[in-house]
């Protein structure tokens, strides 16, 4: 579906049966209670009186979040000393793991917050919010790079004590009872983080949860964005993997949503973007059979000219088409601009010495070369699955692989990948992701392609994120993903091209702090340049919503391509009136960029 199709599908919807008048009430251009959302100091904000009500409703837990660098200085001195540690950042109402964007937003703490511990505290703000025509915010791992869980003058919905899990042997959802069959599952809060999930899964039981790769992402927040993980390739998307949820819709009701109560709901839940549709509580996931061994294969290959750079290309390429495009293997090649490759690539269910097997080619192929050199030596390990997210084994066999929450008392389990501190804290200077169809993968088309690429590293790196593209999984993982809102190029897609640039954090209020908007402008445009030269083999890629840039334009088809107007049209069932609103969420297209004015 082109961009003119789908904007005349989604003008359609008001005209569908069953959706100019909604279950849940009028859509949202006829009949609205607001149009536009209340601030601090404007009439209709809620009196002491009224914030007290809904504190004692909540159990004491109502917040009044603070940038800690403007606090007092022992506050400040304890975030700049934990600035890095993403533990300590999510730990904090009023930080959010990315601290800005260049001329798009910037981390700022909401006016309340309610520091949820159930789905009641839960539903409690969401009526309270719907009452007094509040800017909502929902924050659970906080990561979002396009500032969704974050908003000044707003509401925030905190479920960062929401972190208890349950693990079952044989789990069938509510009124699914006599029509599908119980499976191996487990049931996780919102606020617990991939980390927490591992840990409990694979670590201690002995089984595999397909989640995030980044230890430190929030469960929920993953889900309803369609979440990738280390080892999609073989277990296919997160939300795929969804069997039930707990989500309180905007009138403040709990509801569970699966595949026989709320199926649409569930649907709309399984990657139509989270803060959207209603706030997750819960969410219950099917576990896997763990692979004997995870491993991964890491390495710097520097080229000696421009034409061996571009041989090189060829070479992983061709390599990446025969030998890795298959469910054996995830994440990443990357192509600088220096002419250097670096691979960091994982794999799954072979031995160390089955994967050293398949590199051996080409390895030979760039020992054999002069034009060629190892910035940094090849390394390829394994290790049994069970210890993948083990801390304490991290520790003892590969110190420094893995970065604990070095505060006094933090749980031992807390660690994130070194490889990802980069991106705690960071200010965005540009990102930009696309889906890329394996027909570039095919022998007439490789050549294509390869040139692109070269042209794209004379602008900017790009990384090929393998994992993030279903094609060569296996066919269950495939028919799963058939069913969720994402985007459906991610079917045919071997790759999901990123390029992004970034500075040092950039807290308001925190000391020291100066982004270079200049340097971060110049930034921008060279991404828009690299990406523009590889998109001249892939012109009408998507992209994905988690991980892509604040400025998308025809961004509903980017995101969700033919899902769209269906999604349109959960939202305008279930949350009629809009409160529910982030950036370039279903039904954005309707309010103003900061969500407090309803367009007309």
């Amino acid at each position: 579906m082109n961009r003119r199709e789908l904007l005349k599908a989604v003008l359609a919807i008001p005209f569908l049966p069953g959706v100019m008048t909604g279950a849940l009430g009028s859509p949202w251009a006829a009949g609205s209670k607001f149009h536009a959302r209340v601030r601090p100091g404007q009439a209709g904000w809620p009196s002491p009186a009224q914030w007290d009500e809904l504190n004692q409703a909540v159990g004491g837990r109502l917040l009044k979040p603070q940038l800690p660098f403007t606090a007092s200085k022992a506050a400040c001195d304890e975030a700049l000393k934990h600035i890095k540690n993403p533990f300590y950042i999510g730990d904090q109402p009023g930080l959010t793991q990315t601290s800005g964007w260049a001329d798009a937003w910037l981390s700022q703490p909401s006016a309340y917050a309610v520091a949820a511990e159930s789905a009641a505290d839960v539903a409690a703000a969401v009526r309270f919010a719907s009452k007094h025509r509040l800017r909502l915010v929902v924050k659970g791992g906080g990561h979002s790079y396009q500032g969704t869980s974050d908003a000044p003058d707003s509401l925030l919905i905190w479920t960062r004590h929401m972190n208890a899990i349950h693990l079952h042997d044989a789990f069938v959802g509510q009124g699914c009872e006599g029509t599908r069959a119980p499976q191996p599952a487990v049931s996780l809060q919102s606020g617990a983080m991939w980390i927490d999930a591992y840990d409990a899964v694979t670590t201690r039981a002995g089984r595999y949860v397909q989640g995030g790769g980044c230890c430190t992402v929030g469960v929920a927040g993953l889900i309803q964005s369609g979440g990738f993980g280390s080892f999609s390739k073989r277990f296919g998307m997160a939300s795929a993997g969804l069997i039930e949820a707990e989500i309180v819709t905007a009138e403040g009701e709990v509801r569970i949503a699966n595949a026989c109560t709320n199926p649409d709901l569930f649907w709309g839940i399984k990657g139509g973007g989270g803060g959207s549709l209603g706030v997750v509580t819960r969410v219950t996931l099917r576990t896997h059979a763990l692979p004997e061994f995870f491993g991964a294969v890491f390495g710097d290959i520097k080229a000696a000219s421009d034409a061996a750079y571009r041989a090189l290309i060829a070479k992983a390429i061709s390599f990446y088409q025969s030998d890795l495009f298959n469910p054996h293997w995830g994440e990443q090649m990357r192509f600088h601009g220096d002419n250097v490759l670096h691979i960091a690539m994982v794999f799954q269910g072979l031995s160390q010495q089955q994967a050293q097997a398949i590199w051996q080619p080409f390895l030979d192929w760039v020992h054999a070369s002069n034009d060629y050199s190892f910035v940094k030596p090849m390394q390829i390990l394994a290790v049994p699955a069970q210890h993948f997210w083990d801390a304490a084994y991290f520790r003892q066999h590969v110190p420094g692989v893995m970065i604990p929450d070095d505060r006094d008392g933090a749980p031992r389990q807390h660690v994130l990948w070194a490889g990802d501190q980069g991106e705690v804290g960071w200010f965005i200077h540009s990102f930009k992701s696309a889906w890329l169809p394996a027909s570039l993968l095919r022998k007439d088309g490789q050549a294509q392609l390869v040139d692109a690429i070269f042209a794209c590293t004379r602008q900017w790196d790009v990384e090929f994120h393998f994992n993030k593209g279903l094609a060569g999984a296996p066919s269950e993982a495939i028919a799963a993903a058939r069913d969720i809102a994402t985007n459906p190029q991610v079917l045919d897609a071997f790759a999901l091209a990123i390029m992004a640039g970034n500075g040092a954090p950039a807290y308001p209020g925190m000391p020291g702090a100066d982004p270079d908007l200049p340097k971060a402008r110049d930034e921008a445009a060279a991404v828009g340049r690299a990406m523009d030269a590889l998109l001249k083999v892939a012109p009408n890629a998507g992209a994905y919503l988690s991980e892509s840039d604040y400025f998308q334009r025809d961004w509903q088809q980017a995101f969700w391509g033919t899902n769209y107007p269906r999604l349109a049209a959960v939202k305008r069932k279930y949350d009629p009136e809009g409160l529910f609103f982030v950036h370039h969420g279903v039904g954005s297209e309707r309010w103003s960029a900061d969500g407090f004015t309803r367009l007309v």
